[in-house]
């Protein structure tokens, strides 16, 4: 612990919707269970905006570091930690931490933990030089992975391959994702192809167009051209898609693709719009046999297999850096929807 500095540079606030500082702050130091992660790089995620901005129904830890996409080296280690060295690669999730003791931890859903711990919620997270993560939960990081671009598969990567999996999809079929532009649909479309799905996006303006077809999208619905959203997707794809993965923060959206998926498809939730709801004519469900799932983040196994595509060159996250200093306006650029790929913070900045 001798080399490791006091103080650090931080990204703090102090209330809901208050100032964004970047400040110093103290060095935390690990419990027993816990690993001390020097913060190299982390990603921005939506979810971040959530936690400063307060509007979802769960409390967040005040003042609080943000972050859940943190990459970076172990530094120190808690006592009773086992399996990791000074010197790994390591990540740090949104589940910081679980209780590995209730039935949903012991059934490997460990983000249904009622005591989940949250990095960037509950727990401060990777806005920061320095981090601590629960040793069981930290996501182990290859040996000479790049860490800046390996921080947005830590959450976007994990959350959108575990919304893949529970559309329960075979090769071949089509999967729609609606929200196809941003960090976390990038990523969606990425994995999709790599897993022999057929892609459509939806998202909006030429530009995303063209981005989300490099990224491997066999076709694209440009919402603020279409006329029709549901015939187009009918159409392109004979009759519905298979699966649909809502990355978007949109309730129109979620509900519209309860429209366009075909019959025993599945319509997957992920962005958590504040106070949306999804609404879809009961008979047309039942009769369709359709199924609307929601699906949160990634346990331990999805992370070490997300990461391991990531690692076979399957997926890159089209990333821009900026320091940690210049965190603040890019609050603003999620805010006004302006995102393109992933934002990707350096701390040593």
């Amino acid at each position: 612990m001798s080399s490791i500095p006091e103080t650090q540079k931080a990204v703090v606030f102090e209330s809901n919707g208050g100032p964004l500082e970047y400040k110093e702050i103290a060095v935390p130091k690990p419990k027993s269970t816990e690993i001390l992660i020097n913060v190299k790089f982390s990603g921005i995620c939506h979810t971040d905006l959530h936690a400063w901005k307060g509007d979802w129904p769960l409390p967040v830890k005040l003042p609080l570091v943000g972050g859940h996409e943190g990459a970076g080296v172990v530094v120190a280690i808690g006592e009773n930690v086992k399996g990791w060295e000074i010197g790994d690669l390591a990540g740090i999730k949104w589940l910081n931490g679980t209780c590995m003791n209730c039935e949903f931890c012991q059934n490997s859903n460990e983000s249904n933990c009622p005591n989940a711990d949250l990095s960037g919620y509950t727990h401060d997270g990777s806005f920061q030089q320095y981090a601590t993560a629960d040793a069981v939960q930290a996501a182990k990081i290859p040996k000479g992975t790049d860490l800046a671009e390996v921080a947005p598969i830590l959450c976007a990567g994990v959350t959108v391959y575990k919304a893949l999996k529970s559309a329960n999809l075979k090769a071949g079929q089509w999967v729609v994702i609606s929200g196809a532009g941003g960090g976390l649909g990038s990523l969606c479309i990425q994995y999709a192809a790599a897993m022999g799905y057929r892609v459509i996006s939806i998202d909006g303006g030429e530009e995303k167009g063209e981005f989300v077809k490099s990224l491997g999208s066999e076709a694209y619905v440009d919402f603020t051209k279409s006329k029709d959203i549901v015939a187009d997707i009918k159409k392109i794809t004979n009759g519905g898609a298979h699966g649909v993965i809502n990355v978007s923060v949109s309730e129109k959206a979620m509900s519209q693709s309860c429209e366009y998926v075909r019959s025993r498809g599945t319509v997957v939730l992920v962005g958590l719009p504040a106070g949306a709801e999804i609404k879809t004519p009961v008979f047309d469900a039942v009769v369709r046999s359709i199924a609307i799932v929601g699906s949160y983040v990634g346990n331990r196994a999805d992370t070490t297999e997300a990461i391991d595509f990531f690692s076979r060159g399957l997926i890159k996250c089209p990333i821009k850096i900026v320091g940690l200093s210049e965190l603040p306006p890019v609050y603003e650029f999620m805010e006004q929807g302006k995102i393109l790929g992933r934002y990707v913070v350096d701390t040593s900045k």
